[in-house]
């Protein structure tokens, strides 16, 4: 399941207890004649049913926002250019582009290329050789 949707509907799930609590909270503070008698209601109900309505508002907001349904907000926004070949995002990093043999560090479990951003100025970066490392999601080594 998406992380949006579950922000989703973990803020609408809020937001909606929330309105209960509020409900439960101004009946039973409308039935009290006393202040005295009523703060027992605003502190159990009103205050945290108005908390969990915020809550559920950011829970929300995040998930539309993480969706990238807002533009400008989330994954960047692109055309697929005219003659069908593969174009990065606008405003993507460039990738490290050295045609060396790929390094890793001891212990490690990704291949990287030695300009990689992760290995690069490391003294203990070694020739990968023929181990089997997973390419690093970085510098993809390799492509």
């Amino acid at each position: 399941m998406p992380t949006s949707r579950v922000l989703w509907w973990g803020g609408i799930a809020a937001a909606a207890t929330g309105a209960v609590l509020c409900v439960v909270g101004w009946y039973g503070v409308s039935g009290e004649r006393f202040a005295e008698r009523q703060v027992p209601y605003l502190a159990s109900c009103t205050v945290p049913g108005a908390a969990l309505i915020v809550a559920g508002a950011v829970l929300a907001a995040g998930a539309v926002l993480g969706a990238g349904a807002v533009p400008g907000a989330g994954v960047p926004l692109r055309r697929p250019p005219a003659d069908g070949a593969e174009q990065e995002p606008a405003g993507a990093p460039d990738r490290p582009s050295s045609d060396a043999p790929p390094v890793r560090v001891p212990g490690g479990t990704l291949a990287h290329r030695p300009d990689c951003p992760l290995v690069a100025g490391r003294a203990e970066a070694v020739p990968a050789g023929d181990a089997e490392l997973d390419p690093c999601p970085v510098c993809e080594p390799g492509s």
